[in-house]
């Protein structure tokens, strides 16, 4: 028996017959079944080189690398909701193996994160401890479900030997810079070859680059590098200590985690230059096989948009701002900046200008007062609170004035929450007449609108009538020309590209494309992360370490947690864990840059959870070099573009459509770099993404709102009641805390892994969200109880099968099963190929006697991607001595997959007055010949004359009579 899948200890009668499949005997074939499988290594799927090289026949067969999302290993450990996907994909690769494919299919855990960090301050011990733990409690309930993983590719996050590589992509992407002439990523070596020679001017500075200091070149290099630290606005999380990325803000303007308050603040972080592939992050999605939802969701937070960029003068200076409408130029009446504007400070006048309305003062003294006020006020507000479409219009004006440049008016320069400095250049003219947000911000601090398009409802051009804004794309320009350029009478489209024409010759604008996308926040406050390999000398420049110095691995310390602040207090600085071990910070490293041992400070800060599955795709291909990332060879075989696969990537990718930004975009934007820099031959790593739904589970809470144990709860005339009280009962998600889990080892003890797996394949379609019903799960072990029955003997345990031809109404049900389920476990359709499976087999138990062995093979063979360790005892007791893993799949016989007759309704106005039995091919003419020959057609006509006769061969005639 197994350590690891003790076998159920259901009761069993003692009139049971002694052969009967129970949840003890499935224990033990299950067991039995998953030790045979690791000893004998039947999932390895062998490389075409290296260390995982096999069998050459098997590296020669068309290859799938079928994936799940990484797991992060829960101190809850599992419920039942979370196997969905690894059963599915499990299913699916069982089929592919069987269908002549090299299938890799393996899992590892995604083990650095913030609960394994959090578990740590509360009970001192090391997040590596617990998380290990947790990974073998994992790995044990995986297991029991019969997972078909080859366990020699699995690893974790947080092993130095695979967090190496991931600090060794970070270098290479610190290393490098993006060519937008080439399109491409280069090494940032080219580019200081460039500027060393001449061939490129150094921006910002008219010396030569070799007269340049060391840290003013590290400064340039930093405004191309595709991984660089620098002064930016942050999400500041005082109540967790840390820096979050935007999609770890709620839209209430709280950390996801905890529901802390975030902030906006300015602090030095390492980014990553994910803006520089927008275009690229746009165009390759077109050639993925992905949920269109989803890829709706990356073009939209990508946010391409075209317009102008136009600057307004302002002191000697200017403000640039990016617009989609730069025809509306004439209508900008007012600017706004982002709070956090970096020209804010530059701009802000020392007293209010002559005339300065009241309302526009915020009720300060000096612009500077109103400024800083109104800054620590827009701090506590979430970007989506901010931008809220109802809310009440508030900004303060800094004492300044801009010019429009293309009519010389001077406009009032405001700070508004409404505009922020993620978008765009985080400055915005403001045209009240043609934007609702602009024209309520002018109507509450009293600021002029000027009509600019010729409104097509009748409200007229006196702006003083208007109740809202005139938004149009299509209506004509007016109101619009100086001396120069007139816009009047054009179109939009006509007067944007005429007003940009102007701004180019003018030199106070050009056309250019604008994104939503911002640079990827990398820096994390926390000590259970990757360390960066980042150095800094007494001036401050970063160094990276070299590769011999790789892994750098965490050290240790006394107390995990980064210092957290009253999670109130704005004003407040982060002080990260590893900042304390004063050992490993300063250090005297010499990194072979031929200037010998040297003083360095070590980056305190650590990657986030999203770096180590930015890439893990590549790893399970080649997991154990130690010299490279990947052999290329290998990831070709695995990975490399082919016909259906222009970019190359992972062929079926399954997880939660909650990734759909995040980590995918990520995984993207790492896999193009690497991709640029030749180290892989795949520019995008997962070429079909397949969403599946969530399992749910009601949900019962108490009068408080506290939810209580869901198996407590009774059921009284459609009433919940527990412990007496009233509850009330909503569906929603499974977990812990929710009291409503089941774990798979509750109904792997019930009925066996193969009853779970079939249960949960058959609850719907995969990719619909069903509530879990523990009560239905007897179903599917019935299913193979029936299975068993067909094939064993229930009393004495020999197989009786026979020998004889079977019918040929068996061959059809046999051969029709065969082909709908090969068709539906290609399109992973499980639960329509459950169904298919179980009508065969009732089939098979209606006809009564032995079933032929003709028939009992294929069945059992249909069943082994579902219900593998059934298949395979069945397989086994059949007289076969390999493994159902390898067997061919069933194939159909077309003759039999077509019925020899169907059934055609004849209807006579409407109602049906004959059935016939006709030919599957029968034509439109030989069906109305047959059905009004029909002799209760002729009966039912009377002898009426026809007027019309619908044929829709080979199922209906519709006659409609004179």
């Amino acid at each position: 028996m197994s350590e690891t899948n003790p076998a159920a200890t259901a009761p069993v009668t003692a009139d049971a017959a002694p052969h009967r499949y129970t949840a003890a005997l499935a224990a033990e074939i299950e067991a039995r079944w998953q030790d045979f499988w690791d000893a004998e290594g039947t999932y390895d799927a062998p490389n075409p080189s290296g260390d995982l090289a096999g069998d050459p026949e098997l590296v020669a067969r068309p290859k799938k690398f079928i994936m799940d999302m990484f797991p992060y290993p829960s101190g809850a450990g599992l419920h039942v909701g979370h196997p969905l996907g690894y059963i599915a994909t499990d299913v699916y690769a069982r089929f592919q193996r069987m269908t002549g494919h090299n299938v890799l299919h393996t899992l590892g855990f995604d083990a650095f994160g913030l609960p394994a960090e959090q578990y740590a301050v509360q009970t001192g011990t090391h997040p590596r401890v617990s998380t290990e733990a947790n990974i073998k409690n994992m790995q044990v309930q995986l297991r029991r479900l019969g997972l078909g993983h080859d366990r020699r590719r699995s690893f974790a996050t947080i092993d130095p030997a695979y967090y190496k590589w991931t600090q060794w992509i970070f270098l290479q992407i610190f290393n490098s810079w993006y060519d937008d002439q080439a399109g491409k990523a280069r090494p940032i070596a080219e580019l200081v070859e460039q500027f060393a020679s001449g061939d490129r001017d150094v921006p910002g500075h008219t010396r030569a680059w070799s007269e340049l200091s060391e840290a003013e070149r590290a400064d340039v290099l930093g405004e191309y590098r595709l991984a660089y630290a620098s002064d930016a606005p942050v999400n500041w999380c005082p109540g967790l200590g840390t820096v979050l990325a935007n999609e770890e803000v709620t839209a209430e303007g709280r950390s996801e985690r905890g529901n802390f308050p975030v902030f906006k603040s300015k602090l030095r972080q390492w980014n990553m230059r994910i803006t520089a592939y927008a275009d690229r992050l746009l165009e390759d999605l077109d050639a993925l096989d992905w949920p269109e939802a989803i890829k709706l969701q990356q073009r939209n937070w990508i946010g391409r948009s075209e317009g102008a960029r136009v600057d307004f003068p302002i002191d000697g200076e200017r403000i640039t701002v990016f617009t989609t409408r730069p025809d509306t130029l004439f209508g900008a009446t007012y600017m706004v900046l982002a709070p956090e504007h970096p020209l804010v400070e530059k701009f802000t006048a020392d007293t209010w200008p002559e005339g300065t309305r009241p309302a526009w003062t915020g009720g300060h003294a000096t612009p500077a007062e109103a400024v800083a006020a109104y800054r620590a006020q827009a701090a506590s507000k979430s970007d989506v609170e901010r931008q809220a479409e109802a809310k009440d219009k508030t900004g303060v004006f800094i004492g300044a004035h801009a010019t429009n440049p293309v009519n010389g008016r001077q406009v009032p320069v405001f700070i508004a929450d409404y505009v922020l400095m993620g978008y765009g250049t985080g400055a915005i003219m403001a045209v009240p007449a043609g934007d609702q947000r602009d024209f309520e911000f002018a109507r509450a601090f009293d600021l002029p609108v000027h009509c600019i398009v010729e409104p097509t409802d009748g409200r007229g051009t006196d702006t003083a009538t208007w109740e809202d804004a005139f938004a149009s794309h299509d209506a004509r320009i007016i109101n619009s020309a100086n001396d120069e350029v007139s816009l009047d009478g054009l179109d939009v489209a006509e007067a944007k590209t005429r007003i940009t024409e102007w701004l180019e010759r003018r030199g106070v604008g050009e056309g250019t494309v604008n994104f939503r996308l911002r640079d990827w926040l990398f820096s994390r406050q926390r000590y259970w992360g990757e360390p960066f390999p980042i150095v800094y000398d007494e001036d401050g420049i970063a160094y990276a370490l070299p590769e011999s110095m790789l892994p750098l691995e965490l050290p240790e310390v006394e107390d995990y947690s980064p210092r957290t602040f009253d999670p109130d207090d704005a004003d407040t600085r982060p002080e990260t864990p590893l900042s304390r071990n004063g050992d490993w910070v300063h250090v005297t490293l010499d990194l072979g840059d031929g200037r010998g041992p040297r003083r360095y400070r070590r980056e305190t800060n650590t990657m986030p959870n999203w770096a180590g599955s930015c890439w893990y795709e590549m790893r399970y291909l080649d997991p154990h070099n130690d010299r490279q990332l990947v052999a290329p060879e290998i990831e070709r075989y695995w990975m490399g573009p082919r016909e259906g696969l222009p970019h190359g990537g992972v062929d079926l990718y399954v997880g939660g459509a909650e990734h759909a930004v995040l980590h995918l975009l990520y995984a993207r934007f790492w896999s193009k770099v690497l991709f640029d820099l030749g180290y892989v031959s795949s520019a995008e790593p997962f070429h079909k993404l397949f969403n599946q739904g969530m399992i749910q589970a009601y949900v019962y809470r108490d009068g408080r709102g506290i939810a209580v144990p869901a198996a407590e709860v009774e059921e009284r005339d459609g009433v919940y009641y527990h412990q007496g009280e009233k509850v009330s009962r909503l569906l929603g998600k499974m977990g812990k805390s929710l009291k409503n889990a089941v774990t798979p080892d509750e109904i792997c003890a019930e009925y066996g892994a193969d009853t779970l797996r079939l249960y949960e394949m058959a609850m719907g379609p995969l990719d619909v969200s069903r509530p879990w019903d523990t009560r239905a799960v007897v179903g599917q072990f019935r299913l193979l109880q029936r299975l068993w029955r067909n094939i064993v003997d229930e009393d004495s345990g020999e197989v009786t099968v026979t020998d004889a031809e079977p019918d040929d109404e068996t061959l059809r049900a046999l051969h029709k099963a065969i082909d709908g389920v090969r068709q539906d476990l290609e399109a992973m359709r499980f639960n329509t190929a459950i169904a298919k499976v179980t009508e065969l087999n009732n089939h098979l138990t209606k006809s009564g006697g032995g079933v032929p062995r003709a028939v009992a093979e294929p069945l059992v063979l249909l069943t082994a991607p579902l219900a593998p360790h059934v298949a395979e005892e069945l397989w086994r007791r059949l007289g076969h001595t390999d493994s159902v893993v390898h067997r061919d799949f069933p194939v159909a016989d077309p003759a039999y997959v077509v019925d020899e007759t169907v059934t055609c309704v004849v209807q006579i106005k409407g109602k049906v007055r004959a059935r016939l039995e006709v030919d599957p091919a029968i034509s439109d003419e030989e069906l109305e010949k047959a059905a009004l020959a029909d002799d209760k057609v002729v009966a039912a006509l009377g002898g009426a004359g026809i007027r019309k006769v619908v044929v829709r061969a080979p199922k209906l005639v519709n006659i409609v009579p004179a």
